[in-house]
């Protein structure tokens, strides 16, 4: 699978869990596939998700597609606004 999403499903920050949310049901609604990857289950996932994006401070929710980095939440929500969802995500 092309797209995947790194989340957490340990977090007390509700605009995360917001932004999370939102993103998957974007996702869903354009009937994009994406694979979720969650990066509590270890110190190693959440590390391979900052190393792939090149920032060592990356928070979830952050979108990949294969390993090629596309963006984080804000970046993605201003392709939802600019309605170039295909091309942020490289599928284009």
């Amino acid at each position: 699978m092309g797209i995947k999403l790194y989340y957490t499903t340990v977090t007390a920050s509700r605009e995360v869990k917001s932004q999370q949310a939102e993103v998957m049901r974007i996702l869903e609604s354009k009937s994009i596939q994406f694979e979720l990857i969650d990066i509590s289950v270890g110190g190693s996932v959440r590390d391979e998700m900052r190393a792939k994006s090149g920032n060592p401070t990356a928070a979830p929710p952050q979108l990949f597609n294969e390993d090629e980095y596309c963006g984080n939440y804000e970046m993605f929500a201003a392709a939802v606004e600019a309605d170039t969802v295909d091309e942020f995500l490289k599928m284009a």
